[in-house]
């Protein structure tokens, strides 16, 4: 799992890191919107599930539904 940054200001970004505690996994910052655009992400929170090889597998918009990630994880 990694976070994925592009809205505000890297150093906004740090503060949010350092805000939340958010250290169990890595957080990267693209200022360009590339990659969120790739993942059809237009909001947060999102997520999007990639196979081993880097291929989408499923997304959502909106709140972390477990059970349906957890699922989507053990068939995909």
């Amino acid at each position: 799992m990694v976070g994925l940054g592009t809205q505000d200001s890297a150093e906004e970004a740090v503060e949010f890191v350092e805000m939340t505690g958010t250290t169990s996994f890595p957080m990267y910052w693209d200022e360009t919107f590339q990659t969120w655009t790739a993942f059809g992400i237009s909001a947060q929170p999102a997520v999007a599930l990639l196979s081993p090889d880097g291929e989408p597998i499923a997304g959502w918009l909106g709140g972390f539904p477990e059970d349906e990630i957890l699922d989507a994880i053990r068939t995909g």
